[in-house]
């Protein structure tokens, strides 16, 4: 059995393949140390034959100027795709850190395998969980939808308008901090509110060793509340996905 090839296909394949693999370099829930490289890798070649009909249309021609252009083209492509990816995602481990702040838990830092970093204890447990409920809610489907749909709006022969990037990576911080601070801010509350009534017992009871009696009580009222939290956390991890995909199309056709 013969199988052949045209020039075009295997340029499509090649260029699909380079800003997909970028893409799943940088894009939760792929970019972890629990997504083998080999498995990303197989990914990247699967999604390139399921857009290389779309794709074949747009694709250079087959010189070795035009193709390495459009390589280091589709290489910042994906790369820059992905950094708005994650950092729609950040929010997620952002709110955890700013809950360690709070709730006194950013004295203890622990060593999180997936990132290869370190980083405070919800921090790495809301990232943990962001991409569990990724998976769990098919929000990387959405995901993939969005950044495969980017082929058609921003095709192998298209280019990225700089400006129009600019704007979008400045959309995506804002809303990254805003998420952020939506999903910490009802607990950030509780417990300032916990720490103001501490201050006053203190004020009206000065014999009472409040130190002795805040760390116990701001420790049950944060896995309290980040228990209590838990529900509102699928609807926001399937809005981020949302989210994340209508920002990489907008990217294309800015």
């Amino acid at each position: 059995m013969n199988i052949e090839l045209g020039t075009a296909s295997v340029v499509t394949l090649l260029l699909a393949s380079i800003r997909i693999t970028a893409w799943l370099a940088v894009a939760p829930p792929f970019a972890t140390g629990g997504v083998p490289r080999t498995v990303r890798l197989m990914l990247a070649v699967g999604l390139a034959l399921a857009v290389s009909n779309t794709a074949r249309a747009h694709a250079p021609a087959a010189e070795l100027g035009p193709l390495v252009t459009s390589a280091v083209e589709q290489l910042l492509i994906g790369a820059s795709l992905g950094f708005l990816t994650r950092l729609l995602f950040s929010a997620v481990e952002a709110a955890g850190a700013l809950i360690d702040l709070t709730g006194g838990f950013s004295l203890a830092f622990a060593y999180d395998p997936l990132s290869a970093s370190t980083t405070s204890v919800f921090g790495k447990f809301y990232g943990l969980l962001a991409t569990t409920l990724i998976f769990a809610t098919n929000a990387h489907l959405v995901i993939l939808q969005g950044f495969l749909r980017t082929f058609s709006s921003l095709p192998l022969d298209g280019t990225m308008s700089l400006s129009h990037l600019d704007t979008e990576l400045v959309h995506g911080l804002t809303g990254m901090f805003v998420a952020a601070l939506q999903i910490a801010a009802p607990l950030i509350a509780v417990l300032f509110l916990a720490d103001v009534a501490l201050g006053l017992l203190s004020r009206i009871s000065p014999q009472l060793n409040v130190f002795q009696v805040s760390f116990p009580l701001k420790i049950m009222l944060t896995l309290g509340l980040v228990g209590l939290g838990f529900a509102t956390m699928p609807r926001i991890v399937t809005q981020l996905g949302s989210t994340a995909a209508s920002l990489m199309i907008r990217i294309g056709t800015g």
